[in-house]
C-alpha cells in the first residue's frame, strides 16, 4: 500500500495542491508489471483514508519521504512491493518541505528513505546530517562514484543518484544558429545579447549547472560567465523549465535552457499545441566537443532516524536494478545511471541521437559549489 499525506511540514492542510499530493491509498499488489506498464505506468488501487506513518513498524512496512512527484511512479512502488512483500507508505512534498519536515521530527521523525530530486538539495540534506550512511556493494558496483556522494572513511555512503537529466539549451530554429549556442560559454557572448530566457538563478536546476562551470572553468570566469549571462536576457528570469521552452516557441526568446526531462515530456505529447512548440525550437546537448553536457540527479538516501534500515537499503538497492532503471527512462523521461541498462524511450533518443557526452566531475561536488555560486549570482545581479 502506498499512502500520501496532504500536510506541510509544519502539520498544516496544504494549500499548493500541486506542491503536494492528495490524501490517497492504493493497493496495487495485485498487479503484473506489464499490466501497469500497458495503462500507461499508472498503478490501479483502492482510496482510503490515512492519517500519519506508525512509529511503530514492522519489517513489511516502509516509510518513504519522496520528493518525486510523479503519478508514474506509483507502478515502480507496487512492483517493489509486489517483489519483496514490503509495503510502502508515502509522504509527498517538494524538496523543500521534506527536508523542513525531517529537522522539525528529528528523532522521533517515522522516515525511512528520502527521494529528492537535484544534486544541491542531496548535498545541503547531507551537510544538515539527515541521511544515515550506509554500505551496499549492490549500489556501489552499479551507481558510478561521480553519481553518489563522496565515500565515507568508513567505508559508507551517505546518498545515490537513480536518473539523471540533462540541462540542455533550445533555439528558436527560424532566429538562431545551432552552431551560436552548442556551448554553454556561447550563451555569455555578445551575439546573443538579447536572446536568453532562463528562469530564476537562485533554482536548484540552474545552481547545480552553475556549480558544475565552477569546476570547468573556475569561480572568477564563472562570475564573469553568469554576468554575461544577465547581459544577454530577453526579459527577467521567470516561471519553470516549460515556460522557458514555450517562450522560444513563441518568439519571445531567441535561446534557453531546460531539463530533459521537461522536453521529453513536449515530445512526447499529442497535444497539437505542444507540438507546434516542438516544430519550432531546435535542441543542443552543449559542450560535446569539450568536457560534456551538465547532467543533474534525482537521488535517494537512508533517512537518518529511520527505524527499518534493512529494509532500507533494500528499496534503494531496487531502485539501482535494472527493472526500475528501465522505468525512470521509460516512465518518466530520465536517463537511468546503472551501468549496461537499456532503454526504448522514443524522445530520450530522438533528442539526444541515442548517446551524448556527458560532464564527469562528482555531483557531490557540484553542491558543495552552491554556496560560492549563490554568491555570485548576487553580486551579479541574476535573480
Amino acid at each position: 500500500m502506498n499512502a500520501r499525506l496532504n500536510r506541510t511540514p509544519n502539520g498544516l492542510p496544504n494549500r499548493q495542491p500541486h506542491r503536494l499530493a492528495t490524501i490517497r491509498s492504493r493497493t496495487a499488489g495485485a498487479l503484473s508489471a506489464g499490466a501497469l506498464l500497458a495503462s500507461g505506468f499508472l498503478a490501479a488501487g483502492l482510496s482510503a483514508l490515512w492519517t500519519a506513518p506508525a512509529r511503530a513498524q514492522s519489517p513489511a512496512v516502509l516509510n518513504l519521504y519522496s520528493a518525486r512527484h510523479y503519478s508514474t511512479d506509483e507502478a515502480l512502488y507496487a512492483n517493489f512491493t509486489k517483489a519483496t512483500g514490503i509495503r510502502i507508505q508515502r509522504v509527498d512534498a517538494d524538496d523543500a518541505g521534506i527536508l523542513a519536515r525531517l529537522q522539525t521530527e528529528g528523532s522521533s521523525s517515522p522516515a525511512d528513505v528520502v527521494l529528492l530530486v537535484d544534486a544541491a538539495r542531496l548535498w545541503r540534506a547531507q551537510i544538515d546530517g539527515l541521511f544515515l550512511p550506509v554500505k551496499s556493494t549492490v549500489l556501489e558496483s552499479a551507481i558510478p562514484p561521480t553519481l553518489r556522494a563522496k565515500t565515507e572513511a568508513d567505508g559508507t555512503t551517505a546518498w545515490f543518484g537513480f536518473s539523471t537529466r540533462a540541462r540542455v539549451v533550445v533555439y528558436d530554429k527560424a532566429k538562431v544558429k545551432a552552431e551560436d549556442v552548442d556551448t554553454y560559454e556561447e550563451l555569455a557572448e555578445p551575439k546573443n545579447k538579447g536572446r536568453l530566457c532562463t528562469r530564476s538563478g537562485s533554482h536548484p536546476y540552474n545552481l547545480s549547472l552553475f556549480g558544475s562551470m565552477v569546476e570547468h572553468m573556475g569561480p572568477e570566469k564563472t562570475e564573469a560567465w553568469l554576468r554575461g549571462l544577465v547581459a544577454n536576457m530577453a526579459r527577467a528570469p521567470k516561471g519553470g523549465d516549460t515556460d522557458q521552452i514555450k517562450a522560444v516557441a513563441s518568439g519571445e526568446c531567441g535561446v534557453a535552457l531546460t531539463n530533459s526531462y521537461y522536453l521529453a515530456r513536449l515530445l512526447r505529447s499529442n497535444k497539437p499545441e505542444d507540438k507546434a512548440v516542438v516544430e519550432r525550437i531546435g535542441i543542443v546537448f552543449p559542450n560535446q566537443s569539450s568536457w560534456g553536457t551538465h547532467v543533474n540527479i534525482a537521488g535517494g538516501a537512508v533517512a537518518r532516524h529511520s527505524k527499518n534500515t534493512a529494509a532500507a537499503v533494500k528499496f534503494l538497492e531496487y531502485l539501482a536494478s535494472a527493472d526500475a532503471q528501465r522505468y525512470f527512462a521509460d516512465g518518466n523521461n530520465e536517463w537511468p545511471v546503472a551501468k549496461g541498462v537499456s532503454f526504448d524511450n522514443p524522445a530520450l533518443k530522438a533528442m539526444s541521437g541515442g548517446a551524448f557526452k556527458t560532464e564527469v566531475i562528482p555531483t557531490s561536488v557540484v553542491g558543495m559549489n552552491q554556496v560560492k555560486v549563490q554568491q555570485m549570482l548576487d553580486r551579479v545581479g541574476f535573480r
